[in-house]
C-alpha cells in the first residue's frame, strides 16, 4: 500500500517543514534581539533650548569655530 513514492514525498515535505520553522525562529530571535534598538546622535540637552545657537553653544564639535561670524548648521 505504500510506495518508494509516497516516502520520498513526505521526505520533502518534512524537509520544507522543518526549513521553514528553522527561518520562523531565526526571524523571532532577530526581532527580539534588535526591539528598540533606536539611537540618535542628536546633542543630550537640547529639546529645551531656545534657539539653534544656545542648544549648540556646548557642543565641542562646535568649540574652536575661529569666531562666530559664520555659523553652519547641518540639517
Amino acid at each position: 500500500v505504500s510506495s518508494p513514492m509516497n516516502f520520498s514525498v513526505l521526505g520533502v515535505i518534512a524537509a520544507m517543514a522543518f526549513v521553514l520553522v528553522g527561518l520562523l525562529l531565526l526571524m523571532l530571535h532577530y526581532m527580539y534581539r534588535h526591539k528598540g534598538t533606536y539611537h540618535t546622535n542628536e546633542a543630550k540637552g537640547t529639546e529645551f533650548a531656545e534657539n539653534a545657537d544656545v542648544a549648540l553653544q556646548d557642543d565641542p564639535s562646535f568649540q574652536d569655530n575661529g569666531g562666530n561670524s559664520k555659523k553652519e548648521y547641518f540639517i
